[in-house]
């Protein structure tokens, strides 16, 4: 997927002196002033070929959404990781463009989510049983609806809850009557607005512009100790080390990373170094998981106790996509895993943003299945009602046998308490420069 976006960006630097010429011609009759000139208060514009250029400016435009004020980067702000919620007053839950219309789930961050694979079906090793399983992969969306990023961009132009925009013609045409009109023209030619695949186009932009090193930097702490640029703290160590452990936190059978080096070859036998490449450290596997987690109050359609968002089954093509030795029933409850890269700053945390904070986060993971009072509320009859956001019918679809679920409860707490702590502090490390609170 990255070569393809890569072989359409050299395509977009080969607009002819024709196209230029014609666009000063086609700009008369635009009706907002045209300017694919830098943003002042972006400096690296200078940098992104005109493609990637017009995917910011796009991805940056409030005029588009209707009524207007709301841009992808309402909800994908570079400041909080490529997240964010559209100063939403239900944390981490997005506000649409119309006033009291909310979305359903956590705006996912779109920092490196250029490296996840088209959606499809792969088999894969159970972590726990060693038995191959076919399992869903990849895609763009909790749900993997989107098949790569460039289907991604149509779900929040069009998606009542968000930009609300009527259709396809409507976004070209609002494109057409931009200040970026003329770029639009000047990377794909002065007839774009009226060819049958001009919205692919643009949208095709927008990827392009999702692709960049801005939104993958690879800048972090941890990418410069992976590196050899500088040092983890005892604690932060001592966090990845559990991260890594697959007895203690196991974290990183799901978010995965540090394959042994590319060009080693690896033997059952022998134990190679984990890989200094950052880009292999992308802390997730892209596939799906059940975990359970507590249901979101906050979200108004939580308010009807028959209500649950069931993920990846719901999803209208999964039977006809599902190969078969899936049953679509049995991924009632699963989202995809996301990248753990820049977590400290993307809370609240799961596909409902039920966790408030990171360390809420992590202890749940550890004590889930040990203490389940400590995340779920009691039903009438007194007990703990866990995995309350799904039906009975799905709770056997819940992972409760990979580490750490499956911890005993006889761990000593203060242990437990401190590798909590250390994890977070590792987590920490993930946050590229660019997003740190006091990055220019």
């Amino acid at each position: 997927m990255i070569t393809q976006l890569f072989q359409r960006f050299v395509l977009r630097l080969l607009p002819t002196i024709f196209t230029v010429f014609l666009s000063i011609s086609v700009a008369s009759s635009i009706e907002r002033p045209n300017s694919d000139g830098p943003d002042p208060q972006d400096a690296g514009e200078a940098r992104l070929i005109p493609g990637d250029l017009l995917g910011k400016r796009i991805f940056e435009d409030s005029e588009l959404s209707d009524p207007p004020g709301l841009s992808c980067a309402s909800c994908h702000d570079a400041k909080l990781g490529y997240r964010g919620d559209n100063r939403s007053f239900i944390p981490g839950i997005p506000k649409g463009s119309r006033e009291n219309v909310f979305g359903n789930r956590k705006t996912p961050s779109l920092a490196y989510m250029a490296y996840s694979p088209d959606f499809s079906f792969a088999s894969l090793p159970n972590d726990v049983t060693g038995k191959v399983e076919t399992v869903p992969v990849g895609g763009q969306f909790w749900d993997g609806r989107a098949i790569d990023l460039e289907q991604q961009v149509e779900g929040p132009l069009f998606n009542p809850r968000e930009m609300n925009i009527p259709n396809k013609s409507a976004f070209i045409k609002r494109v057409q009557l931009s200040s970026y009109a003329v770029l639009a023209i000047k990377v794909y030619g002065a007839n774009i607005f009226d060819e049958p695949r001009a919205f692919e186009k643009l949208a095709s932009a927008v990827a392009g512009y999702e692709a960049t090193p801005r939104f993958k930097p690879f800048s972090s702490k941890f990418d410069d100790w992976l590196e050899g640029r500088g040092k983890l703290t005892e604690q932060e160590y001592k966090g990845f080390q559990v991260f890594m452990d697959p007895k203690r936190g196991n974290c990183v059978s799901c978010h995965a990373g540090g394959e042994a080096s590319e060009h080693t070859e690896k033997t059952p036998d022998k134990k190679f170094p984990l890989s200094r490449n950052p880009r292999n450290w992308l802390f997730t596997d892209f596939t799906y998981d059940v975990l359970g987690v507590p249901r979101n109050a906050a979200i108004p359609e939580n308010g009807d106790p028959t209500h649950f968002d069931l993920g990846l089954c719901q999803r209208l093509d999964l039977k006809a996509l599902a190969p078969a030795d899936v049953a679509v029933t049995s991924l009632c409850g699963a989202f995809k895993t996301p990248s753990l890269r820049n977590v400290a700053i993307t809370g609240p945390y799961m596909h409902n943003g039920s966790m408030v904070t990171l360390r809420d986060a992590v202890a749940f993971y550890f004590t889930r299945d040990t203490h389940p009072e400590r995340w779920y509320p009691r039903g009438a009859n007194g007990e703990v009602a866990k995995f309350n956001d799904l039906p009975l019918a799905y709770h056997k679809n819940v992972n409760v046998n990979q580490p750490p679920y499956n911890r005993s409860d006889k761990v000593e707490p203060m242990t437990l308490e401190n590798e909590i702590d250390d994890i977070v502090a590792f987590l920490k490390t993930l946050t590229d420069k660019e997003f740190l609170p006091n990055a220019n």
